[in-house]
């Protein structure tokens, strides 16, 4: 059973799309792609589990599991019809489950940054010693149980912002209340828990698909490259000057590279009952 969601829409354009954020964020991360877009898109937002104003993952199996039936349920609140879907980071990688797992509700996929560092394990071993030596301060934190410690390094790794110490001390807490959600992705970002990586598991997700990076990213060149050598039809896009936190730093830069991706796709056709 999934817990309670919370979702908001940003924009009233026809078309309907489904954003997902990353970790240790909430729905209002996707405000100025949605205000960027908001002619052309309704842009669907939720909070992932333990974010936000949703409910908490109660422990039980998989996290992963929770927030893609999450997300799921939210499209079932959108409608039946096929929608177009970003995410980021995490979201990224529940974006690109829900291509592959559920491909005739996705009508096109963008990801900035998946966190899915299960292909570049598979396909370079070592990709997951580098990654480890990056994180070391990260991993020794939670071990150590100071999740204070671990946020501060999960930002200095991934926020590509403002030094921990000038983050306002709120946004501080929430970040530090929701660390532990980084171990709890573990089994299917690093191990694949969802067998992605199964034979013609990618092969289904048939429809258009967009991987952005920032160029300043340490990882994203090796994992979307990894990704994209396995995605049937797939544009890679990297943005000078832009981070992992793109989509949040540089929100209009990624809308209007998101915006040329969708104008390649078919638009839904409307058929109005008799």
């Amino acid at each position: 059973m999934i817990p309670h969601f919370h979702s908001r829409s940003f924009g009233s354009g026809p078309r309907p799309a489904l954003a997902i954020h990353c970790t240790l964020a909430h729905s209002g991360a996707w405000r100025g792609v949605g205000a960027a877009l908001g002619d052309r898109l309704t842009l669907h937002a939720f909070d992932l589990p333990n974010h936000g104003k949703s409910g908490d993952w109660d422990g039980q199996g998989i996290l992963h599991d929770t927030a893609t039936a999450m997300a799921c349920a939210v499209m079932d609140d959108i409608g039946p019809d096929p929608i177009d879907i970003i995410g980021h980071s995490f979201g990224a990688t529940v974006a690109l489950r829900l291509a592959i797992e559920h491909p005739e509700r996705v009508r096109s996929v963008a990801m900035f940054e998946p966190v899915f560092f299960a292909p570049a394990i598979a396909d370079n071993p070592g990709f997951a010693d580098r990654y480890a030596a990056d994180t070391v301060d990260f991993d020794a934190a939670l071990a150590a149980g100071d999740d204070e410690k671990a946020a501060r390094a999960f930002n200095r790794a991934w926020g590509d912002g403002p030094p921990w110490d000038t983050i306002p001390a709120p946004t501080r807490q929430y970040m530090t209340d929701r660390i532990q959600f980084v171990r709890h992705s573990t089994p299917t970002v690093l191990h694949d828990s969802a067998g992605l990586l199964a034979p013609g598991q990618f092969d289904r997700a048939t429809m258009p698909a967009l991987l952005m990076a920032g160029a300043t990213s340490p990882w994203a060149a090796e994992v979307n490259g990894a990704i994209a050598r396995r995605l049937p039809h797939v544009q890679s896009e990297t943005l000078d000057g832009v981070g992992h936190m793109g989509p949040i730093t540089h929100p209009q830069t990624v809308a209007r590279l998101w915006s040329a991706f969708l104008d390649q796709t078919v638009q839904p056709r409307h058929i109005t009952a008799d």
